[in-house]
C-alpha cells in the first residue's frame, strides 16, 4: 500500500529531472560546439599568416616552394599572388599571367582552389612614388588591414617586389603590419658588402629600393648567397615524386620541360638550386636556419634587417620531402 501512494510522487520527481533534463542539453550542446569552434578558431589563429608573391612561370623552383607552403600545417595561405619577371630572355609580353596560369594549375592540382589568387603587376615600378597597381596590391592592403591588432602579414617574395612595394606606396599605414620575407641579392657576411645584380632584384630595382628605405618595415632576406646551398638532384627528385600522378607528376614535368637559359652547365639537369624553397623551409622550420642582423646598403637608408646567413641543406631537404608524402 505504501508503494502505490508514492507511486504518483515517483512520477511526478522522474517528469521533474526529465523536465531539468532537456533544457540542460539545449544549454549543454551549443555551449560544446561553441567550445570546439573556438578551439579551432584559436588553432587557426596559431598559424601563420602568410602571402605568397612569385614569379612561377619564371623558373622551377618557385613551383616546388608554393607546394611546400600550401602542404605546411603552420601557414595560414591567404592567397597567392602573381609576380612579373619582364628581364628574362624567355619573358613575353605577359609574364604575370604565366605566372597567373601555373599558380592556377598548381591549387588545382592540390585541391586548394579556394585559396585566393590575386594578379599581380605586369609591369615594375617607374618612379619610387608611383605604384603599379594591381589586385595583387590591392588585396595585400586588404589583408594586411584584415589581421587582428598586434599579429603581422607575412609576404613571402620569391620574385619582383613590384607588388609589396607598390601595396606600401597606396597605404603606407600597412607598413607596421607586415613583414616582407624577400629571396634577392647576393651578400658577403663578414664584410656587409651587398651586390644587387641579382635576377629578382633586377626585376624591379626600384622596388627593392623602396623596401630598403622604409624605415620601419620589419625585412628578412634569404640571399642568393645563402640559398644556393639548398641543390636537388634529378634522382631525389624522380625517387619521391615519379610516377605519384597529380602535383608529384606536374613537378617532375616542369623539372624535364623548363630548358635554363642561364647556363650551359649541367645540360642534363641532373640539379636545380632551390632558391624559393629555402625561404619557406626557414618560415616552417626556423631552427633550420640562422638569422643575423646588419645594416642595410651604404646607398640606402642605414636602417637594420635581417639576412639569412646559414642553412641547415640536409634537414630542409628531409623536411620537404617529407612533407610531400602527407599530399
Amino acid at each position: 500500500m505504501q508503494q502505490q501512494k508514492n507511486k504518483p510522487w515517483i512520477l511526478k520527481i522522474l517528469d521533474f529531472h526529465k523536465a531539468i533534463h532537456i533544457p540542460l542539453l539545449q544549454w549543454i550542446i551549443p555551449i560544446s560546439l561553441f567550445v570546439q569552434v573556438t578551439m579551432e578558431a584559436q588553432v587557426k589563429e596559431l598559424r601563420l599568416p602568410i602571402i605568397i608573391d612569385a614569379d612561377t612561370a619564371n623558373e622551377v623552383d618557385d613551383l616546388y616552394a608554393i607546394v611546400r607552403a600550401v602542404a605546411e600545417p603552420k601557414f595560414n595561405i591567404l592567397g597567392i599572388t602573381s609576380a612579373q619577371f619582364h628581364t628574362s630572355p624567355l619573358a613575353t609580353d605577359s609574364t604575370v599571367y604565366e605566372s597567373q596560369r601555373i599558380n592556377e594549375r598548381i591549387l588545382r592540382l592540390m585541391g586548394q582552389e579556394t585559396i585566393p589568387l590575386p594578379l599581380g603587376s605586369n609591369v615594375p615600378l617607374k618612379h619610387r612614388t608611383e605604384p603599379a597597381r594591381s589586385p595583387a596590391s590591392d588585396f595585400i592592403v586588404a589583408m594586411a588591414h584584415g589581421l587582428p591588432p598586434g599579429q603581422k602579414l607575412n609576404v613571402v617574395v620569391l620574385g619582383a617586389c613590384t607588388n609589396v612595394a607598390s601595396a606600401i606606396l597606396q597605404d603606407p599605414s600597412i607598413v607596421k603590419k607586415l613583414k616582407v620575407h624577400y629571396v634577392g641579392f647576393w651578400h658577403h657576411v663578414e664584410t656587409n658588402t651587398y651586390d644587387k645584380k641579382e635576377f629578382n632584384t633586377g626585376n624591379d630595382p626600384i622596388a627593392v629600393e623602396i623596401l630598403l628605405n622604409t624605415q620601419s618595415l620589419d625585412l628578412t632576406i634569404m640571399t642568393a648567397t645563402t640559398s644556393q646551398h639548398l641543390v636537388f638532384t634529378k634522382a631525389e627528385v624522380d625517387a619521391n615524386l615519379k610516377n605519384k600522378g597529380g602535383i608529384h607528376d606536374y613537378l617532375i614535368n616542369r623539372w624535364e620541360t623548363y630548358e635554363r637559359w642561364w647556363t650551359q652547365e649541367d645540360p642534363e639537369k641532373k640539379s636545380w638550386i632551390m632558391w624559393d624553397v629555402a625561404i619557406i623551409e626557414a618560415l616552417a622550420r626556423p631552427e633550420l636556419s640562422k638569422t643575423d642582423t646588419f645594416s642595410t646598403p651604404k646607398e640606402n637608408t642605414q636602417r637594420f634587417i635581417h639576412i639569412h646567413t646559414e642553412i641547415n641543406v640536409e634537414f630542409m631537404k628531409m623536411d620537404f620531402w617529407q612533407s610531400l608524402e602527407k599530399i
